[in-house]
C-alpha cells in the first residue's frame, strides 16, 4: 500500500519521455561524439561568475 502515487510519477515521467520532442543542436551533438570539449552558455557564465564566500578568512589585518 502507498505505492500508488510513486507509480503515477514514474508513469508520468516515462510518459513524458516517450513523447517529448525535445531539443537537438546538431553541432554541439556532432562535437560531443567527436570527443570535444562542449561548453555551453550557461556552463561559460557559471565559470564567470565571482564567488564572494562570507566565511571566508579575511586576508587584511588591521
Amino acid at each position: 500500500m502507498g505505492r500508488g502515487r510513486a507509480k503515477a510519477k514514474q508513469t508520468k515521467v516515462a510518459r513524458e519521455l516517450k513523447y517529448s520532442t525535445g531539443s537537438l543542436d546538431p553541432d554541439r551533438l556532432k562535437a560531443e561524439l567527436a570527443g570535444a570539449p562542449v561548453t555551453s552558455p550557461a556552463a561559460v557564465e557559471a565559470d564567470e561568475d565571482d564567488f564572494d564566500d562570507p566565511y571566508a578568512p579575511v586576508d587584511d589585518e588591521r
